[in-house]
């Protein structure tokens, strides 16, 4: 009992200090409480526009919140890179884009989000993670990366069931193929047989549906194997240029 005592404690201090300077930050903050990601904090501005107050927002589980204010479809794309965050608990920051409806409103806002882990407990469990969301508003000028970061978006959600039919070998041979690699070269870097190699391409094609390398860099791009900016080497005429670079 004095143990959850002292953690709450710990976490309320927490809390407090990040609420000390929350009206300077550009966008909505909010603190969700591991392992159930309910909600322990949301600042002023994000509780005004979402039409709740925090005790309201703190009585809803974390199934219940996603379901009156978040795009289902999104969750696909963001789950797993939470997920990761957690589970890799390290102190690096994911950024994925979500749609919301605000208060009663019937349509959906884009929004991008950053997290990461705010605390941790004495074994070094993550306890609390730190979300920072800001709306990207349709009426201004949207930037052609982040216009193709929202279509990204939107192809992962569609094919994100044709992605996961993959194993973690093909992942690899996918990603190293839309870096330009050979079949003899993709062998060599993962000690298999050339012939293992080509098997796994063409089976790869056929889970995917993809007939190009352009296809394929689609798939490698949204889910993470190569930076967004890999692809733009890939010409209208199917040409790539190898670079040996990933995210």
């Amino acid at each position: 009992m004095t143990d959850l005592y002292q953690l709450n404690q710990k976490i309320d201090q927490q809390v407090s200090e990040i609420k000390k300077n929350v009206h300077l930050l550009p966008g909505v903050c909010i603190i969700h409480r591991l392992p159930d990601f309910d909600i322990e904090y949301m600042s002023p501005n994000g509780l005004e526009q979402l039409g709740i107050s925090l005790e309201e927002a703190r009585s809803l589980n974390a199934q219940e919140y996603h379901a009156r204010y978040f795009n289902a479809e999104d969750a696909n794309s963001y789950i797993p890179k939470i997920k990761n965050l957690i589970d890799n608990n390290n102190d690096e920051s994911i950024t994925f884009f979500q749609q919301v409806r605000l208060g009663n409103n019937s349509d959906w806002t884009w929004h991008m989000s950053t997290m990461k882990i705010l605390m941790r407990d004495d074994a070094n469990v993550p306890l609390l993670t730190l979300t920072m969301s800001v709306r990207i508003d349709p009426m201004q000028h949207i930037t052609g990366k982040v216009s193709r970061m929202l279509e990204e978006n939107e192809f992962l959600r569609s094919n994100y069931a044709q992605f996961s039919k993959l194993s973690k070998r093909e992942c690899a041979i996918l990603r190293l193929e839309v870096l330009g690699n050979s079949s003899a070269q993709i062998a060599g870097q993962l000690f298999i047989s050339v012939e293992t190699v080509k098997t796994h391409r063409k089976n790869i094609r056929k889970k995917l549906d993809a007939g190009s390398l352009y296809e394929l860099s689609r798939y490698a791009r949204a889910f993470d194997l190569i930076c967004w900016f890999v692809s733009l080497l890939i010409t209208g005429s199917g040409t790539f240029v190898p670079v040996d670079i990933c995210c």
